[in-house]
């Protein structure tokens, strides 16, 4: 059988895929690393990294059992964190990943009170794509996810944790609600592809993927520069409903009527792990979220699908 420490060494240069990085990130020399590798392939009997290639690749077989190994080692490392939790000094490491368009506001809202009320942490928080919070949960890099829904995966425990409204800015209409006819006219801005607002804003607003990129040769990455934009050439962009504006921003900022009395909007959940030793701590950072942002809705809302169904 292959030791924990082989395994580990095969999930990091599974990730680097060059040996003298992951030998630096495991301390240990290249020739070392190498060895070791190689022990594990011979006893397993099938090659897992393909070294004829620059950088090197996982095999056929290589693909099949990282999953696995990745499973053992994460298993293995919930005793050490029991241990020293027993032990009384133990400071709980939460990585989290939000997805852009709620870590602009969430991350600022949440991280002191978090910090207050919990208490032993340490929250490492990274910015990720949708689709890229999915890669690393798989990978078991993240404890929690924050994202849009829906999301769906039996491997993984989905929570929700709020709906908020989609609102459109449009300083060049001064009406408090517009309709889906009156974006029409106006020139989208919209955010790069990628992020799970731009399909919403699509989706709803019935643009046309093709069209849109013809009208425009920009597309931003984030909505501070989006709104300045739409403050200097016109048009509109779309907005969550708790995104942090100024006082004379958010005058500009109107309710979309999609004609049946239906407000456009997003539900925000966190995926985590099935089973995780640290899931009475996100619990509590859950329930935190909760508690600062749900309340009653002004308007009935249609929960819009980041991937467009």
């Amino acid at each position: 059988m292959l030791s924990i420490q082989q395994m580990h060494y095969i999930v990091v240069l599974s990730e680097e895929l060059q040996f003298q990085r992951a030998s630096e990130r495991c301390f240990v020399t290249q020739p070392t690393l190498s060895m070791q590798v190689k022990k594990a392939e011979d006893v397993l009997g099938h090659p897992i990294f393909d070294r004829s290639r620059n950088p090197i690749e996982l095999t056929p077989f290589g693909k099949s059992l990282l999953p696995i190994i990745r499973e053992v080692v994460n298993e293995t490392s919930k005793i050490d964190h029991l241990l020293e939790r027993m032990k009384g000094n133990y400071k709980e490491i939460i990585k989290i990943g939000v997805i852009p368009t709620i870590a602009s506001y969430l991350v600022p809202d949440m991280f002191q009170k978090w910090q207050e009320r919990i208490g032993n942490i340490q929250l490492i928080i990274e910015e990720l794509k949708t689709e890229e919070l999915i890669v690393a949960m798989d990978r078991k890099e993240l404890d929690m996810a924050i994202l849009a829904g829906p999301f769906h995966d039996n491997r993984l425990r989905t929570i929700p944790l709020f709906k908020e409204e989609i609102l459109a800015y449009i300083p060049s209409l001064e009406k408090s609600q517009i309709s889906v006819e009156d974006l029409s006219e106006l020139h989208p801005w919209l955010l790069s592809r990628g992020n799970c607002l731009r399909t919403q804003m699509i989706q709803f607003c019935q643009l046309k993927e093709d069209q849109e990129i013809d009208a425009w040769n920009y597309e931003g990455g984030n909505l501070e520069l989006l709104l300045k934009m739409v403050d200097m050439n016109g048009g509109y962009s779309l907005v969550p409903e708790f995104y942090h504006l100024q006082e004379n921003q958010r005058k500009q900022l109107k309710s979309i009527s999609n004609g049946m009395n239906l407000v456009p909007a997003r539900e925000v959940i966190a995926v985590v792990p099935n089973r995780s030793l640290k899931w009475e701590t996100i619990e509590q950072l859950i329930r935190e979220i909760q508690l600062n942002y749900n309340k009653k809705a002004k308007h009935e809302m249609r929960v819009l699908d980041w991937n467009g169904q």
